[in-house]
This record gives structure tokens, C-alpha cells and sequence, in this order.
């Protein structure tokens, strides 16, 4: 009896080695190919764990983003997390997040101790890079609308919710934007609840998410007095970036200006160098926070690098762990499940505005980019080729356009 159980538990523990190292493979694989910013990483997320390894249905994906827009920080690093979490437990979000984050922590350090004087962003590859994430994210549109916006209503809810994001771009304008479909949505189906969303299996407990949350406001307010008092250079570059991470909705681009501030004024980066490492992170797949690499680099070498990103990403992952516990009792709700039903709209038009500007405006520069992007989202959604594929196809279609 007692062996059959010993058997039981190796054969328990083999299966979650297998699943950690899944969630590895294939969060590197996205680290490595996610090139456009954090809209374009929810395109990419949404082909991989959601069409092409059903980790999680389309109405839980689109709750999981609801979740990490309203969150602040990066919010495709917590989808990213939260998908980690389902699939493989606590450690299965801290792996997600390394496979995805580490490919381009490890280009923007190289990038910082060796190509800081090279101008890469006009390249053409990076040209087709750009065109990529235009049809990875087309065909985000087109799968989640046809999920999340299907009749009149909905579809209506996610066309205002565009029209709104592209005429009024401020900080939170998306989340007024999300707060306001979800009145709306609860408005409407306040008489016809949905289905039972689907349960999402998270082996967090409450307490813990609770210690989570707790540890994350106290560090936000403890490290700037910290600070103070120590004079310690690593702990001043802990606080400036924890903040940073902590203060910003949206993610990506936001949190430029922050970061701007902290590491300019205080000398450890130069202004012409902060402007020369966003142009390498432009270049690079993966998350725009891992920027904070290349800063902490410039400024203390590797181990400044490890401080900047884990800093940067810390606030992130305590807030993902402590609210996703309770989020599965909040979806349940008829009243949250009405407001979803709205704000899962709006994320259709978000996706769709962000389509137009800026993945659309800076790639799509003339009729032959045009017949790229075509070329590329037909290859994507009905060849269904591996996103790799794509991306290599558009980079090499980039640097044919350059000699056109």
C-alpha cells in the first residue's frame, strides 16, 4: 500500500516537472517571437495557449486580460503569469514569466554593453517585425470578436470602445473605458446572465493571496523611506524601479516617462543613452519593462540589470498572485458576469484601435507593406502556421522591401 502511494507521488511530482517545463518551452518560444508591444503580445498569447494548446478557453483568456488591464503594470507579462499559474501552479507563473521575460533581458544587456552606438531602428527586419505584429494582432481581432462580439450589442460596445481609445489617448483612458462597457454590459444583461464561466483551477490559497497583496502595498510605501535612511545605491535603484512598476495602467510605452525620471536626473543613465536602449527595445521580442534591464545595466553592470527587472516585475506578479484566487468567485457572479460580458467587448475594440495605432500606422507605410501583412495573416489563419514562421517570414519580407 504504502509503495503503491510512494509510486503515486514520484509519478506526481514527474507530472508536474512535465508541466513545469512545458510551460518553459513554450513561454521561451513566445519571449523569442512576440515582437509589437503588449497589445501584439495578447494576439500572440491568444494563437498559442488559447487556439493552438487550449490551455484555457476563449472566455476565461478574455476574463484573464479584463483582470491584468485593470491591474497596474505589465499586462501581457500578467496574462502571461496568470496562464503560467493555471497551467502549473505558483511556480508555473514565476516560469512563464522567465521564458518570456529572459530572451530579451538577455538582448537589451548585450545590447547595453555592445550595441548602444549602432542605429538599429530603421533596419528593414525590423520594418517586417513591425508588419508581423500587424497581422498577429488582425487575427487576435477576428478570433476574440467573433467570441466576445458577435451580435449587435456587443459588436456595437466594441466599436465605440475603439472609436473612444483612438480620439482620447490618455493614461486611464482604457480603464475608463473598460469601467464604463462594464456598466453598460451590466445594464443590459442584468435579465439574461451567462453560463457559469469555466472554473479556473488555482492551487493558491486566499491567505497567501492575501500576503501577496499586503506585501506589495507595503513595499510601495517602506522602500521610498527605506531609501532615505540606507543610501545604499542598489536599494535607491530597487525603489525607483519597484515604483515605477507599481504606479503605471497599460504597461508598455507608460512606463517610459516614469522611468525617464528616476534613472535621468539621478546620473546613472545619460539622456542620450535612455533614448539609444528604447530604440533597442523596440528591436527586441518580449515585454517593453525588460527595458529597465538595459538601464540597470548602463548603470551597475549585471548585477544592476538583475535589481532593475526584478524590481520592475516584482509588483506585477504580487498582484496577479493575490487577486486571481478571487477572481474565480467574482466571474461567478451574475452582476460581475453582466459587467464582463460589456468589458469583454471593449477589450475587442481595444485590440482593434491599438490594430490601427500604432501597430498599423508605423508598419503599414506603403502598398507593398500592405501585400506583406496579407501575405502574413493569410499564412497565420488559414495555412495555420507556428508564429515563428511568421515572424521569420516577416523579417526576411522587410528586408526584400528595403531594396524595393
Amino acid at each position: 500500500m504504502e509503495l503503491n502511494h510512494q509510486h503515486t507521488s514520484i509519478d506526481g511530482q514527474k507530472g508536474k516537472v512535465a508541466a513545469l517545463f512545458e510551460v518553459l518551452c513554450v513561454s521561451a518560444k513566445l519571449g523569442l517571437t512576440s515582437f509589437g508591444g503588449p497589445v501584439a503580445h495578447l494576439g500572440y498569447f491568444h494563437n498559442e495557449y488559447v487556439n493552438r494548446k487550449k490551455w484555457m478557453d476563449e472566455r476565461s483568456y478574455a476574463d484573464l486580460v479584463v483582470l491584468c488591464q485593470f491591474l497596474p503594470g505589465p499586462a501581457s507579462s500578467q496574462v502571461g503569469i496568470g496562464i503560467g499559474m493555471v497551467r502549473a501552479g505558483l511556480l508555473g507563473g514565476l516560469v512563464a514569466w522567465l521564458g518570456f521575460t529572459l530572451p530579451s533581458v538577455i538582448a537589451l544587456v548585450a545590447f547595453a554593453f555592445v550595441l548602444q552606438d549602432y542605429d538599429i531602428g530603421n533596419a528593414g527586419w525590423i520594418h517586417g517585425l513591425k508588419i508581423v505584429a500587424v497581422a498577429i494582432v488582425a487575427h487576435a481581432v477576428l478570433g476574440m470578436g467573433q467570441k466576445l462580439a458577435p451580435d449587435r450589442e456587443r459588436a456595437t460596445i466594441a466599436v465605440i470602445a475603439a472609436a473612444i481609445t483612438l480620439a482620447w489617448q490618455t493614461v486611464y483612458s482604457q480603464v475608463l473605458i473598460l469601467v464604463a462597457a462594464g456598466l453598460v454590459g451590466l445594464w443590459l444583461y442584468r435579465k439574461k446572465p451567462e453560463l457559469e464561466a469555466p472554473h479556473l483551477h488555482i492551487t493558491v490559497s486566499r491567505t497567501f493571496a492575501v500576503i501577496c497583496l499586503s506585501l506589495f502595498f507595503t513595499l510601495l510605501f517602506v522602500l521610498p523611506l527605506l531609501r532615505q535612511w540606507g543610501g545604499l545605491e542598489w536599494l535607491s535603484m530597487f525603489d525607483s524601479f519597484y515604483r515605477s512598476g507599481s504606479l503605471v495602467f497599460g504597461g508598455g510605452h507608460v512606463v517610459l516617462p516614469l522611468l525617464e525620471k528616476e534613472v535621468v536626473p539621478t546620473g546613472w543613465v545619460s539622456e542620450q543613452n535612455f533614448l539609444a536602449g528604447y530604440g533597442a527595445a523596440q528591436a527586441v521580442p518580449g515585454p517593453l519593462f525588460t527595458f529597465a534591464a538595459y538601464l540597470g545595466a548602463m548603470a551597475g553592470g549585471i548585477p544592476g540589470a538583475i535589481v532593475a527587472t526584478v524590481a520592475i516585475f516584482l509588483p506585477a506578479f504580487l498582484l496577479v498572485v493575490g487577486a486571481l484566487p478571487f477572481w474565480n468567485g467574482l466571474r461567478n457572479s451574475s452582476k460581475v458576469q453582466g459587467a464582463l460580458v460589456g468589458i469583454n467587448a471593449a477589450v475587442v475594440g481595444l485590440l482593434l484601435a491599438a490594430l490601427y495605432n500604432p501597430l498599423w500606422t508605423t508598419a503599414i507605410l506603403k502598398p507593398m507593406d500592405f501585400a506583406v501583412a496579407v501575405i502574413l495573416f493569410t499564412m497565420l489563419v488559414f495555412w495555420k502556421l507556428p508564429p515563428w514562421v511568421i515572424v521569420l517570414t516577416g523579417a526576411a519580407g522587410g528586408m526584400l522591401l528595403g531594396f524595393i
